[in-house]
């Protein structure tokens, strides 16, 4: 029976994260500063000391999650785990954990990917939406009829656990969808207050970016099996792991599919390492009899 370590995503971010590791370690603090400095901007100050409005900034969001994620990890004696994971960005803090990628290089490409996220948000307006006690497969019929019928993008975007789906796409796209969720039997169809469609094809101009950054840095053969969201099976060539964090950017997150997959493998017992407990939670959803804690 296996260990596996998981690491959140966006989202998980609240007020004065990462502060008490700050306190307690010199180790977490020299790189927190190390952070500062590699993003031209105290970070820290932010995370511990910002309001809600602050964080959801997303050029401080990313690197924030990803950072106390990172950080509470190396604070810990993790042994040497089974497998990783991580929601969306929680998958740069799982590379880096793993040793697929280096503390600095992760930071930078977290960094870059925040910044090409939102300059893709602002071109073309788009959200996102919670569907709530619906069968997955209904949500993608919809989707795919909305697209048919109407041109307007609408996927799902993140497979949360069973019962709990989020489509991603245009503002016009999301209003029908949701409208139709309900008609369909969702228990509840909403609208997030997010700046827009992640893991949509309307992220596509991030890609080249992203792209570029990722080929510019070196990537290691992870030391366990990490599982990523675009395939949700295990991955241990760093090639391919490039192509999936490309892919993840317009694909979906399926986050069910992949603790479904660590199970399969042996994985008995889920640690989730960063701020939140947001995956130990959807976890527990997904299946009752597996052993979870959270570290922060």
């Amino acid at each position: 029976m296996m260990h596996a370590y998981v690491f959140p995503g966006q989202g998980s971010q609240f007020p004065g994260m990462g502060k008490d590791l700050y306190r307690l370690s010199v180790f977490a603090k020299k790189l927190f500063e190390q952070a500062n400095e590699i993003l031209g901007f105290r970070i820290s100050d932010v995370m511990f000391e910002g309001s809600e409005e602050e964080l959801k900034q997303t050029k401080v969001t990313q690197p924030a999650v990803f950072l106390h994620s990172v950080i509470a990890y190396k604070g810990i004696d993790a042994g040497r785990p089974d497998m990783m994971a991580g929601h969306s960005l929680g998958e740069f803090s799982a590379l880096v954990a793993s040793g697929a990628l280096s503390f600095e290089d992760g930071l930078k490409l977290v960094s870059v990917r925040a910044q090409a996220m939102q300059k893709a948000c602002e071109l073309t307006p788009s959200t996102m939406a919670a569907v709530l006690a619906l069968e997955d497969a209904k949500v993608e019929e919809i989707c795919a009829a909305i697209q048919k019928e109407s041109g307007e993008i609408v996927v799902p975007a993140n497979y949360n656990c069973p019962g709990q789906l989020v489509i991603s796409g245009s503002v016009k796209g999301i209003e029908i969808a949701v409208e139709k969720m309900k008609a369909a039997g969702a228990k509840r169809a909403l609208v997030l207050p997010v700046s827009g469609a992640f893991h949509s094809p309307l992220m596509a101009p991030a890609r080249e970016e992203l792209t570029s950054a990722i080929e510019s840095i070196t990537f290691y053969n992870p030391t366990c099996p990490i599982y990523q969201n675009v395939v949700a099976k295990a991955v241990i060539n760093k090639e391919e792991i490039k192509k999936n964090l490309i892919e993840q950017l317009t694909g979906a997150v399926r986050w069910t599919q992949s603790v479904q997959a660590m199970i399969a493998d042996g994985a008995y017992r889920f640690t989730e390492v960063g701020p939140g407990k947001v995956l130990q939670g959807l976890i527990g959803k997904i299946d009752k009899k597996v052993e979870t804690e959270h570290v922060d």
